[in-house]
């Protein structure tokens, strides 16, 4: 690769003059994170107001009284509602620490990464500072008050936000709060939404300093590192253009490009009113390309800040390049136009998931989970995930990771299901936080999109709120009973024009069309199934629209997880599918009947034995979103046929153990839906749908109409590799086990790359024959034999079809030199479902790469399992619809 500087007043002398730069100017940053303490305020204190050590730090209040025993743990059993008073309380934490002097011209600065939320400041007995956001990292300039000889005290009182939120409430009665989820109070404050509870997670209302907290002395400093990069639409070279914001005197900044540790470019400019920029060209780059698609090489942009010889900063960014865009074009053969997402030319169908928060309490998040539920994500074959708008701009570890994994990432803005106020002092703070943490975030080449909020315009149009779209006039929108449009079309329009101009930015999600349910243009939120009409889930192509950002269907979590939150675990006697503390660890509304409705349309299903019920429900689950999938990528068919873009599952993940639409629990333990969405989003997959062609004897009757029972065969091929396939077809009869025909297509085909193909029809006769065939379709490489893909249809609900028990149901471990690596699968009869598991919950680093497959007679299915040694005898647990058996 080779890159070229160009900066104004650049020459070789620069470069050569500095190698032997003096660092006794540099800026030092030291972690405040010992010796803090924290206790309640007032007097009757828990503890008898005595400062108490914390758990951790950053913390917040709910880990430190858990950490005292003061509180239950929130998550176990109801703890939730015995820790209520907590949000209602304040806290005050303080610690003290010794200062390096400073030198002559040296400032003393505080940072503090974000204070959950209304926070007042001491340094030193003094008040000096007051938040009201959370998501705004603050700076404390304490060069005068800082002492040298003697310790420094920092000392932070947090109010309650949820009492003050209810005063916002109070003093503002021409504004119409309302909103989907929590309590009204938390539109007019800038706090992680989801802590008011969710539809899936409980209500806590922490306080505290969530994140790290710093003391800088310096004389001057890199306040901002940023650049823009574009990457020409050959491909063949990109433009990366530099800049720094600097706080103090400098008289250059050296910029240098990094790749693979090693120097490929610098350059060392002039500093001008407090600004330094430097452009760098480069022909063939390394490009960044989404998972999939090819490698993720990311550079380094480093910075030194200079004052003749001395360094006085250094600040670093990674980086990619790659060429983004939304694409929306008119589609052929229907109306409206695409929303796809195209990555270096190539578009790409954005299967994945959405994120919520990882736990309630967010300071005990280590970087590990990030990266595991992430890697989960990524070995899962998701291209995307959306970081939801009610919860928080995730952690550098979040997005570090996707940029290495190579996921993309949909950026919601912190609006959700709400009608927020847009008052001067609000709007204030939405304008600094939007700033702060788009500077944060944006050199991440994993995002590519900004939304203004979540559902927002939805709950508009549900509460029948003004909204003229002829009228662009932004005064008068803050004179409505919707002023939060000012936030979204204004505020927000303007700070991601003006600080990342080269992303997208939407105002909303869902958003585009006439409405947000407009299914032809922008995305849409498809909850028609399990809200709304309640459709059934094989009815997902007649749901879907040009991008689905959000659909979904609950299922319970793993036994083992249920287990951790019932006080007794497998010996409890809430454990049972609807005992109160089941049921309190679900927070959907109308959960009951919702859940109900689905397994009893589809499931032949019980609630005895339990762990059989919990099986059930993510069976159910399994099939409906593996449906959704199947669908929508169908609809995936070529340029200007891009009638789906994506589909984004809700949800990936949870924020405790609880029942709820994630395909992975609490405890990281996936759902057997993980693993069929997993097959679903495969780079090439032959996929069916049963179909009922009605042909009636005349146009008057409706006695006398045969019925033909057809399976559609179509392959989607995500990737951009095409090879020629064959493709075999075979039938059985579901309750003997008996095949009723096979049929090998010699002739090879060549499924079209990045889109979907339709390959034939195939007939399977009349109702009563239909009913009881499980039909299998398999493509296969012609070359050695091996199946690429496979397919297995079965008769429709499933709680219809008699399944026999098997004769011969063969499970055996297949054992590598040291490790067991597999399982080997075998029956001689179609079974649906078969999901093993080690009975152990305790050994998590044992990983099924696969799971919950379906068997026909005359086939072995092998399934990759890792981390079983070769010295374990573990205890092996199958079940099957209809069947749970230990071996």
């Amino acid at each position: 690769m080779e890159v070229k500087g160009n900066a104004c007043g650049l020459g070789t002398q620069h470069r050569q003059a500095h190698h032997k730069e003096q660092t006794h100017g540099l800026l030092e940053s030291t972690l405040i994170q010992t010796g803090w303490e924290f206790k309640q305020i007032g007097s009757k204190a828990v503890g008898s107001g005595r400062w108490l050590p914390v758990s951790q730090f950053p913390t917040n209040v709910h880990l430190d009284l858990a950490y005292h025993g003061l509180i239950p743990d929130p998550i176990i059993s109801k703890n939730e509602e015995h820790v209520q008073w907590v949000g209602e309380q304040s806290w005050a934490y303080r610690t003290r620490f010794q200062s390096p002097s400073l030198r002559h011209g040296q400032k003393a600065v505080l940072a503090f990464d974000g204070l959950d939320t209304y926070a007042t400041v001491f340094f030193n007995g003094k008040e000096k500072l007051n938040t009201k956001n959370m998501f705004i990292p603050e700076r404390l300039d304490v060069t005068e008050q800082l002492n040298v000889f003697t310790e420094n005290e920092l000392e932070i009182d947090f109010d309650s936000t949820y009492l003050v939120g209810k005063k916002l409430v109070e003093s503002d009665p021409e504004h119409k709060y309302g909103c989907w989820n929590g309590d009204p109070s938390r539109l007019a404050v800038r706090k992680a939404q989801y802590h008011y509870g969710w539809d899936w997670g409980p209500a806590l209302l922490t306080c505290g300093p969530w994140r790290a907290i710093h003391l800088e002395i310096y004389t001057s400093r890199i306040a901002d590192l940023f650049f823009t990069t574009e990457v020409d639409s050959s491909l063949a070279a990109a433009e990366i253009a530099a800049e720094c914001e600097i706080e103090g005197y400098a008289s250059e900044a050296k910029f240098e490009i990094l790749f693979r540790g090693k120097p490929v470019a610098s350059e060392t400019v002039g500093v001008v009113d407090g600004f330094a920029s430097a452009v760098f060209r480069t022909q063939k780059p390394e490009l960044w390309y989404p998972a999939r698609y090819g490698k993720q090489p990311l550079y380094e942009l480093n910075a030194v800040l200079l004052a003749g010889t001395s360094v006085l900063d250094v600040k670093n960014r990674r980086f990619g390049l790659r060429r983004v865009e939304v694409v929306q074009r008119e589609l052929q053969h229907a109306p409206g136009t695409t929303f796809f997402f195209q990555i270096n030319n190539i578009p790409i169908f954005c299967g994945g998931s959405n994120w919520i928060p990882a736990d309630m309490l967010i300071p005990s998040i280590e970087p590990s989970r990030y990266r595991s539920l992430l890697k989960l994500a990524l070995e899962g074959n998701h291209s995307m995930v959306r970081i939801w708008g009610g919860g928080i701009f995730e952690e550098e570890s979040f997005y570090n990771a996707c940029d290495e994994f190579g996921i993309l990432v949909w950026q919601d803005f912190l609006f959700a299901c709400g009608n927020y106020p847009a008052n001067d002092e609000f709007l204030g703070l939405v304008k600094r936080e939007a700033t702060a943490n788009v500077k944060r975030l944006r050199h991440h080449p994993c995002i590519v999109i900004w939304a203004g909020n979540n559902e927002d315009y939805q709950y508009r149009e549900t509460e029948h709120l003004d909204y003229d779209p002829q009228d662009r006039d932004p005064e008068s929108w803050l004179k409505s009973n919707f002023p939060a449009r000012y936030i979204y079309e204004k505020i927000l329009l303007d700070v991601t024009r003006d600080l990342i101009p080269g992303t997208y930015y939407q105002f909303g999600s869902p958003f585009g069309g006439k409405s947000t349910r407009d299914a032809t243009v922008g995305d849409i939120h498809q909850w028609n199934i399990w809200h709304g009409r309640q459709e059934s889930y094989q009815d997902w192509d007649k749901l879907g629209g040009r991008f689905v950002s959000e659909f979904g269907m609950e299922a319970f979590p793993s036994n083992s997880t249920i287990d951790s939150y019932l006080p007794k675990g497998k010996d409890d006697s809430d454990r049972y599918a609807q005992s109160s503390t089941v049921d309190f660890h679900n927070k959907a509304a109308g959960h009951e009947r919702r859940l109900a409705t689905y397994l009893v349309e589809n499931i032949p299903y019980s609630h005895e034995p339990f762990d059989y019920y919990v099986y059930c429900t993510q069976l159910m689950q399994a099939e409906c979103l593996a449906t959704a999938f199947r669908l929508w990528k169908r609809q995936w068919k070529g340029r200007s046929q891009e009638y789906c873009g994506g589909a984004l599952v809700w949800q990936l993940n949870d924020c405790w153990p609880a029942q709820s639409w994630s395909i992975v629990d609490y405890n990281l333990q996936p759902k057997l839906a993980y693993y069929a969405i997993k097959r679903e989003l495969a780079d090439i997959t032959i996929n069916t749908k049963r179909v009922i062609e009605e042909i009636p004897a005349d146009k008057y009757t409706r006695a006398y109409v045969k019925k033909i029972h057809k399976v559609q065969i179509f392959v989607t091929n995500l990737s951009l590799d095409y090879h020629q396939y064959s493709f075999r077809y075979q039938g059985w009869d579901i309750s003997t086990g008996t095949q009723l025909f096979t049929e090998q297509k010699l002739h090879h085909k060549t499924p079209k790359y990045n889109q979907s193909t339709e390959i034939c029809e195939h007939e399977l006769g009349d109702s009563e024959t239909a009913s009881r065939m499980v039909f299998a379709a398999y493509l296969i490489n012609p070359k050695d034999g091996r199946t690429v893909s496979r397919s297995i249809s079965w008769p429709e609900p499933l709680k219809y079809v008699h399944f026999p028990p098997p004769e011969n149901l063969r499970v055996d471990i297949i054992r590598g030199r040291d490790t067991g690596n597999a399982f080997e699968v075998e029956c001689d009869v179609p079974i649906k479902g078969l999901v093993l598991e080690v009975e152990n919950t305790e050994r998590r680093d044992i990983v099924f790469e696969d799971n919950c497959v379906d068997l026909v007679p005359g086939e072995a299915i092998r399934i990759t399992v890792t981390g079983l040694k070769a010295v374990d005898n573990p205890k092996i647990t199958y079940r099957y619809l209809r069947a749970a058996i230990d071996l």
